[in-house]
């Protein structure tokens, strides 16, 4: 029988994956899937650019504010809990639409996740203590010599998965790399098209950047955090709060970072970013990649989703 229909649309930030989901949307039976360990988080909405109430009830997102700031969201359990959206939305007759820019997601969807050995609670208790006496870029460059590819898509300051990468190095003599070469994938019970939106012009990207930090900004993005640290109960070991923006906007309520470093800082760590997106992306598959500063691109995709959907079993009708 032949598979179910499913889009994938991935890029980096700022290269406009939302504004082209909804022009599928609006022309297709199509239902969406946020793919955002950001969006994720109820209460942080300016600085995750999630879509505002109004946008959300016209075009609905399954897996947008699942959990508290305050709990964890892992890449196996976006697995989850996407399959079982994309099984509901197939049911209904209608077509998935996963669109973000959390590659691991992605990744963990198309392919399965590797059986990667247990935590081990004191080795992790000694990278934390090197952590603390070195800092986590002098571990990422650690890690840099022992699992480049894993390194490179990984902030210097990303603890939790710098850890999590040095930690399986360390017990197997194994990169994650290797690791996940060497597990058997899982591929998803699905026909997809994959779709990747990527400026050809980095310096256009870097000022979209600039812009919508600047937007996030005089939109209350510093209020935002104040709200979230009175509501919860916070630090910086959480994930929310290490999510780009949120963490230069706690340094600065904090006294760590200068107020009017804000903007520079914020929009430096979103075009970091946006490199290891792109990265990722380079390392994918089979994708069909769109250049998003195209004028054409827009009907590129919609054509690309149409010839898509009518080589599908399930017949469908334009709305």
């Amino acid at each position: 029988m032949k598979l179910p229909p499913a889009i994938l649309l991935m890029g980096p930030t700022a290269s406009g994956k939302t504004a082209l989901a909804f022009e599928i949307a609006d022309r297709f039976p199509v239902d969406l899937i946020s793919v955002d360990s950001a969006q994720v988080f109820r209460d942080m909405n300016i600085g995750t650019a999630k879509p505002d109430a109004a946008t959300l009830a016209r075009y609905p997102h399954r897996l947008v504010d699942l959990i508290s700031p305050e709990e964890s969201y892992s890449a196996a359990r976006f697995r989850t809990d996407a399959l079982a959206a994309m099984a509901a939305i197939t049911a209904a007759g209608r077509v998935p639409l996963l669109v973000g820019g959390t590659m691991l997601y992605f990744k963990a969807l198309r392919e399965g996740l590797a059986d990667l050995p247990d935590a081990n609670p004191e080795l992790r208790a000694q990278i934390d203590a090197e952590a603390e006496l070195l800092g986590w870029p002098a571990l990422h460059q650690e890690l840099a010599l022992l699992d480049p590819e894993t390194a490179a898509r990984l902030a210097p300051n990303d603890a939790q998965r710098i850890q999590r990468a040095l930690e399986v190095v360390r017990l197997t003599g194994k990169p994650l790399g290797e690791y996940f070469a060497a597990h058997q994938s899982e591929p998803l019970p699905y026909r997809l098209l994959p779709l990747a939106l990527q400026p050809s012009d980095r310096a256009v990207l870097h000022e979209r950047i600039a812009q919508r930090f600047e937007e996030m900004l005089h939109h209350g993005l510093v209020g935002e955090v104040e709200r979230l640290r009175a509501k919860y109960k916070l630090n910086t070991d959480l994930p929310s709060m290490r999510c780009v923006g949120y963490r230069q906007t706690w340094e600065v309520l904090e006294g760590l970072l200068p107020a009017d470093e804000l903007r520079d800082r914020g929009i430096f760590a979103t075009r970091q970013f946006a490199k290891r997106q792109i990265t990722w992306l380079r390392s994918m598959s089979d994708l069909i990649m769109l250049d998003s500063l195209d004028a054409a691109a827009t009907e590129q995709a919609l054509k690309l989703v149409d010839d898509f959907l009518r080589s599908a079993r399930e017949p469908y009708h334009d709305d």
